[in-house]
């Protein structure tokens, strides 16, 4: 949803901001109710025990004020220490269970904040994994780690810390108030009074903190995407000896989110003293009225000294409250992004009745299939193809003729617009995911490999396979030799000294993974441009055979790759503009005739 609206006047657009905000916070809320319902009963029992410790500790004063005007002058006029021993052994259980009770509150609240943060950990893990590729490829892996790292941990603290504290403080300071105007109302009006300047002192930092913490949160994550981006493009950084300008530009966000730091600490270098203020003139204020009662014997001393220890304790646990403030600005910000994360819905949703395919023969067709990334930009105008079972397709053409489109649209990362896109007759928007992922398997030029063994990122399409059949897959595509020379050859950790490869051995790697999943349709996108001639032409011997009995779509600059095509589609703005054998349009004077010419000369 935009903040902006196109023909409003400013007030409009204010107005739709405050609403768009109140939705972010419903939406953050019910986030927060999801996480928290399945954990009632042990918040009752947090509940419960935080209300009994507070009593408890409230009970303090009120004792010392009893034990002053009761117990001690039954001392002094006849010697009677009985009440006196009472009232102090009444006052030790009452500190010694309250110190049990908070210890307690403290576990339980422990694992509260862990059982919450390990829902969300997952959930927000579990829902990235679900989003379709138009999210990942728009929404940054650094933003994603963001989410997952600094935005969880602003998180975690509130509920470790400032959630107890807000809770333990508001409850400690009502029971004061209560107990306070219990035992002499007039100090109790007047904190009540004092009340007014206070809130006007924490309105202020509440409102202002608020915005602080909200841009904290965006420019902590550009540190964290300015930072990952770098790392993960170190090699493009080297080559194009870009340090400088990476320094520059990370010193500059580093400033901002200084700044930002600052700022804050500013908000509490103004708060605390005021804070201070307040509760220092109330003090007064009750201590100044209490002696002058005392003096006319309208009020005991106990009760005075009872009634000051009260005020104090009231404001001791709002320094509590402000930490709390602090980390709830930080944690709400994190929250609405987490939140907006878990909104997303995926783009290509998996089907409400999903049709079954328990054995793919491998027939695709398009059907006067439209699509474009975006309404503006069409790539596939009324696109149609039929690729029978069993045939080998090359598609051909510049860049951005809408080669890798078709390719994504038949692994079904997106959806076509309008028409639809089948496998043996079934659109692929009502196959059900399981058929699909087995049934089509795209290898890109981008082979990327997990931690783990070799044997282990080939088994990644059928995790139940035994190495017997790792090893004949390997062996199928050229990649068994160089594996075997490897330290622990299949049991080598690819992200382990001695375990790293070559972009054309991952390569090889990610072919042996894709021939072990035996998919009815296999995508190979530009999958043979990271790999030497030598192993090209091996790759090519490994194909015809392998590709024999199923349908396989290769995108390729590489004119000789096509060779082992049944048929050539060559490309240009989204439609087919030759169709037939490679040998028929090498023969003619079409555009393939044209590139394979320029590619031969180039041999040369």
């Amino acid at each position: 949803m935009s903040t902006t609206v196109t023909g409003t006047s400013g007030e409009d657009r204010s107005d739709y901001t405050r609403a768009e905000s109140r939705s972010i916070r419903q939406r953050s809320l019910r986030l927060l109710g999801s996480l928290v319902r399945p954990l009632r009963p042990q918040l009752v029992l947090a509940a419960t025990v935080l209300v009994v410790s507070t009593a408890l500790r409230v009970a303090g004063p009120a004792l010392i004020a009893y034990g002053i005007n009761q117990a001690l002058p039954k001392v002094l006029s006849e010697g009677d220490w009985m009440p006196t021993a009472v009232v102090v052994l009444v006052y030790l259980t009452a500190g010694i269970g309250g110190a049990a009770l908070i210890g307690w509150y403290a576990v339980v609240a422990a694992r509260l904040t862990q059982a919450v943060m390990l829902d969300l950990r997952k959930r927000i893990f579990l829902h990235t994994q679900r989003l379709s590729l138009e999210f990942h490829e728009s929404y940054t892996s650094g933003r994603i780690i963001s989410r997952q790292t600094s935005d969880l941990d602003s998180i975690r603290e509130l509920l470790d810390g400032g959630l107890n504290e807000l809770v333990s403080g508001v409850l400690y300071g009502g029971f004061t108030l209560i107990a306070l105007l219990l035992l002499d109302w007039h100090s109790g009006v007047i904190l009540l009074v004092m009340g007014i300047p206070l809130w006007f002192v924490m309105r202020w930092f509440y409102l202002n903190s608020q915005r602080v913490y909200r841009e904290s949160r965006v420019v902590s994550a550009k540190v964290i995407v300015k930072f990952v981006e770098t790392m993960t493009g170190i090699r493009a950084v080297k080559a194009f000896r870009k340090e400088g300008r990476n320094d520059e530009e990370f010193g500059d966000l580093s400033s901002q989110y200084r700044d930002v730091n600052l700022r804050s600490i500013k908000l509490f270098g103004i708060f605390e003293p005021a804070m201070m203020a307040v509760a220092s003139v109330s003090v007064a204020l009750v201590l100044l009225w209490g002696g002058i009662r005392v003096a006319d014997g309208a009020m005991l001393v106990g009760t005075l000294l009872a009634a000051v220890l009260y005020v104090r304790n009231f404001f001791s646990p709002l320094q509590e409250i402000a930490f709390f403030l602090n980390s709830y600005q930080s944690a709400t910000a994190a929250l609405e992004k987490v939140s907006g994360v878990l909104e997303e819905e995926p783009t290509v949703p998996d089907p409400r009745e999903p049709v079954d395919l328990w054995t793919a023969r491998g027939h695709v067709e398009f059907r006067d299939v439209t699509f474009g990334y975006s309404e503006d930009r069409t790539i596939l105008p009324h696109f149609s193809l039929d690729i029978p079972a069993g045939q080998t397709i090359a598609l051909v053409g510049t860049t951005g003729a809408g080669k890798s489109t078709l390719a994504k649209l038949v692994s079904r990362f997106y959806d076509p617009s309008k028409g639809a896109v089948t496998l043996d007759g079934v659109d692929l928007r009502s196959l059900h995911p399981k058929d699909l992922r087995r049934a089509i398997v795209m290898v890109t030029q981008e082979a990327y490999l997990f931690s783990g063994t070799v044997a282990d990122n080939i088994a990644l399409g059928k995790p139940d396979a035994t190495l017997d059949e790792i090893r004949a897959a390997a062996r199928a595509v050229g990649a068994d030799a160089f594996i075997e020379r490897l330290p622990d050859g299949y049991h080598t950790d690819v992200n382990k000294r001695g375990g790293r490869v070559s972009a054309g051995q991952r390569q090889l790697i990610s072919f042996a993974r894709a021939f072990l999943a035996d998919p009815a349709v296999l995508i190979l996108d530009e999958a043979t441009a990271s790999l030497d001639i030598p192993s090209e032409r091996q790759i090519q011997q490994a194909l015809q055979t392998l590709l024999a009995d199923r349908t396989a779509i290769i995108i390729a600059h590489r004119l000789s790759t096509v060779a082992i095509a049944d048929r050539v589609l060559v490309m240009e703005h989204g439609r087919i503009i030759e169709d037939d054998r490679p040998e028929v349009l090498i023969a003619g004077t079409g555009k393939f005739a044209q590139l394979h010419a320029a590619w031969r000369e180039s041999l040369v």
